[in-house]
C-alpha cells in the first residue's frame, strides 16, 4: 500500500461516484471540480494497488473490488459519523438507503427540499447492495425498498406503484417497439440481481421465461444486458437513475405495477425520521 494515508475525503469520493452513476454528479454532490473529484479517486486506486472504478464516457461501474470496497467505505463513513455525533460536534447525517433507482425522479427533489427545510440536519443518500437497502446492517435509518415489504420490526410507508419496464440490449428485435407484453419475452435468458424483485414467477406458467442469470449488484446486471447475455426487467425509475447507453427501456403493458415502499425501524435510529418521511410523501404526491 502507498505509504501515504488513506483519509476520508478518498472513501467519500468512491461513495459518491457509486451512488450517482458519473464523475460529473458525484462532483456537484460533494462540492468539488470534476477533475479533483477523479483525481482523488484515482489516489485512492493507488493506495490500495487496484482498479476500483471503470469509466466510460456516460457512466461508471465498480470493478469486484471496487464493490467491496464502496460497502466496506460505506460503513466507515457512518462509524465516523456516529463517533462525530457522540462527541456532540455535529448532529448525525440521516442516512437514506436504497438497492436500486432510491426515489427515482423524485430524489432530487427530496434531497433540494430537504437541505432548504432542515438545514441543520444532514442528508445521505446510500445505495446498498442488499434489498433493504442497508436497515438490517445499520448502514441508513431510512430505505426505500422496493416490492411487497412487511416484517414486524419495520414500519413501512407506500409511496407509490410504478409502471414496469423491460431492459433490453441496444439492438433488440423488440427495443424499437413503444410497448410489449410480458409473453413476448418467454424466450429470453433474465437477468436477475440477488436481492431484486424480479422473479419468473411474474410471468403466467405458460410464457414463463426458462433460464434465469443471477449477478451480484445493479451495475453487473447492466452490463450483462448490454452486453447482450439476457434482458432485464424493473421498475420505471431505473430508466432515470440508472441510464446506460448499451441498453433500452420499453414499458410491459401487462405486467403488474411495482411497489415503492419507505421504510426504517420501529425504534427509529435518527430523531429526525419523521419528518423526512413526511417530507417524501409531501413531494411523491404533489408531483
Amino acid at each position: 500500500m502507498d505509504p501515504n494515508p488513506l483519509e476520508l475525503r478518498h472513501l467519500r469520493a468512491l461513495v459518491a461516484v457509486t451512488e450517482e452513476g458519473t464523475f460529473t454528479a458525484a462532483a456537484a454532490r460533494l462540492g468539488i471540480s470534476q477533475p479533483a473529484l477523479s483525481r482523488t479517486v484515482v489516489a485512492l486506486e493507488a493506495l490500495l494497488e487496484g482498479q476500483l472504478v471503470t469509466r466510460t464516457t456516460r457512466s461508471v461501474a465498480l470493478t469486484d473490488v471496487g464493490v467491496r470496497t464502496y460497502r466496506a467505505a460505506v460503513a466507515a463513513l457512518a462509524a465516523v459519523d456516529d463517533v462525530a455525533a457522540a462527541a456532540g460536534r455535529q448532529p448525525r447525517p440521516l442516512r437514506l438507503g436504497y438497492a436500486w433507482s432510491a426515489l427515482g425522479r423524485h430524489t432530487g427533489e427530496v434531497m433540494r427540499r430537504w437541505r432548504s427545510d432542515y438545514p441543520q440536519v444532514p442528508l445521505e443518500v446510500h445505495r446498498v447492495d442488499h434489498a433493504d437497502g442497508g436497515l438490517d446492517r445499520g448502514i441508513a435509518d431510512v430505505a426505500v425498498v422496493r416490492g411487497e415489504f412487511e416484517r414486524s420490526d419495520r414500519v413501512t410507508q407506500l409511496l407509490f406503484r410504478e409502471p414496469r419496464m423491460a431492459v433490453l440490449p441496444v439492438g433488440h428485435r423488440l427495443a424499437a417497439q413503444e410497448s410489449i407484453l410480458l409473453g413476448e419475452l418467454r424466450d429470453e435468458t433474465v437477468v436477475i440481481t440477488h436481492y431484486g424483485i424480479t422473479r419468473l414467477d411474474l410471468w403466467p406458467p405458460s410464457e414463463r421465461p426458462r433460464v434465469a442469470l443471477t449477478v451480484d449488484n445493479t451495475d453487473d446486471w447492466l452490463t450483462e444486458i448490454a452486453g447482450g447475455l439476457g434482458i432485464g426487467v424493473t421498475g420505471e425509475s431505473t430508466a432515470s437513475q440508472h441510464a446506460h447507453p448499451g441498453v433500452t427501456f420499453v414499458p410491459i403493458d401487462d405486467a403488474e405495477r411495482l411497489a415503492v415502499h419507505l421504510a426504517w425501524p420501529v425504534r427509529p435510529t435518527h430523531p429526525a425520521t419523521a419528518e423526512f418521511a413526511e417530507l417524501v410523501t409531501r413531494v411523491v404526491t404533489s408531483r
